[in-house]
């Protein structure tokens, strides 16, 4: 018999959980999920939203496509169908998400925001809860708590003096979807990320006025060196080369390629593109077009911002730009520190302490999908380690209850 420490819990609806809860039903969630069908073990999977992949589907413009080959962004034991194109376009990777969730059966209960979630010492389980949009509580008991929630769950808007009384639209990249509604207008990028880059093309594109701030060093590197990915290049490098000279020899490419970008005012860092996304998650920027915009000014690089005023920007070097929106590429971050009420796992940022390739297992049956900045493919390795992990336990489980003679009917067996 379970005894629980918090008697609050007696006022709100209570689900225990046979097998683990996972939070987010973005791609970590569903692999996760995916996973565990295969290894016979039932799960919950939670979503705050009212579909799967709500970041892919609500929080991405229209022109986004896949950075990486397909082959290396198809979650496991699923393939790109063979008629999708090197770089799956977003709408298609949409289709895809949804034809692996069908596959694997998988069906997440949406509109249910996590709350909170802790380990209770007591009983030795996860209390999970959770409230939906009427306002209705639930909480769920769990023996394993799986963190789907990703690195990008809330957008990051920085304060910027003045940026209140600019007057004119602000916009953060998740609810930029087209240049269209921008045409003939001057507007200043706030970022010059891969979303940064993309918005200020995807203006140009829309006979906008884009002037982007770049505050910071940044690689610049092309999406594909002698008709190969840049990133399968560089991955097949590394399984013969240090890190240190695959960067340099990434770099001689790009000098060649795309020459001598610190004149345009891209500066570049003084780590490589390998070493500076290993070290500090800082993703180089593929380049697909803005480059060349760059070059013939119809994208404007400024640097930093001291502050706005009424209808226009003063930059940290004096000159004052007259503009009539902001889009703000200042990215994302992860948001398990608002609802986890763990400390020895995850970090004040809300990634895992751990560096990769450690950071999917912590104690207590806690596990974590999808930080490790390394992209979809870090999510399918993530998924296969920790949908194994549980199931294992899972099956040792049975075989005990076997042993021990007791009925199946008096395990609690989930609904879902």
């Amino acid at each position: 018999m379970f005894s629980f420490s918090d008697p609050s819990m007696f006022s709100r609806r209570c689900v225990l959980v046979n097998g683990p809860v996972i939070v987010g039903a973005g791609p970590s969630g569903l692999a996760v999920a995916a996973g565990l069908r295969q290894q016979g073990v039932p799960y919950v999977i939670l979503e705050r939203a009212d579909c799967i992949a709500s970041l892919w589907q609500n929080k991405t413009y229209d022109r986004l496509k896949l950075h990486l080959p397909k082959k290396f962004c198809q979650l496991p034991n699923f393939p790109f169908p063979e008629h999708y194109p090197e770089y799956p376009t977003k709408r298609q990777f949409i289709e895809y998400l949804e034809s692996y969730a069908r596959n694997f059966d998988i069906n997440p209960l949406f509109n249910e925001s996590v709350e909170s979630a802790k380990y209770d010492e007591a009983c030795g389980l996860w209390r999970v809860q959770t409230v939906n949009n009427n306002g209705s509580k639930v909480e769920y008991i769990c023996q394993w708590l799986v963190v789907a929630t990703g690195e990008n769950a809330e957008r990051v808007v920085p304060e910027i003096e003045g940026l209140k009384e600019f007057g004119g639209e602000v916009i953060h990249a998740c609810d930029y979807k087209s240049g269209e509604k921008f045409r003939g207008k001057k507007v200043l990028v706030v970022g010059c990320g891969n979303s940064g880059m993309e918005v200020s093309l995807d203006l140009c594109n829309h006979d906008a006025k884009p002037s982007m701030v770049v505050r910071s060093s940044v690689h610049v590197l092309p999406r594909e060196i002698l008709g190969k990915s840049t990133f399968e290049l560089a991955m097949f490098m590394l399984k013969w080369l240090p890190l240190w000279l695959v960067d340099k020899i990434m770099l001689f490419f790009a000098w060649m390629i795309l020459g001598n970008i610190e004149k345009y005012g891209l500066k570049r860092p003084y780590l490589g593109p390998l070493e500076l996304k290993n070290n500090h998650g800082k993703t180089p920027v593929l380049d697909l077009g803005a480059l060349e915009k760059i070059r013939s000014r119809d994208i404007k690089i400024v640097p930093g911002i001291k502050r706005f005023l009424c209808g226009m920007v003063e930059l940290v070097n004096g000159e004052k730009l007259e503009i009539d929106a902001v889009v703000l590429a200042t990215g994302y971050c992860s948001n398990v520190p608002y609802w986890l009420q763990e400390s020895e796992f995850f970090s004040k940022n809300g990634f895992p302490k751990a560096p990769f390739p450690n950071g999917w297992k912590g104690n207590d049956g806690l596990y974590a999908v999808g930080f490790t900045r390394r992209g979809l493919s870090g999510v399918s390795a993530d998924a296969v380690k920790i949908s194994q992990d549980i199931g294992k336990v899972w099956k040792d489980d049975l075989k005990q209850i076997k042993k021990q003679k007791v009925p199946t009917h008096r395990r609690c067996i989930s609904t879902f």
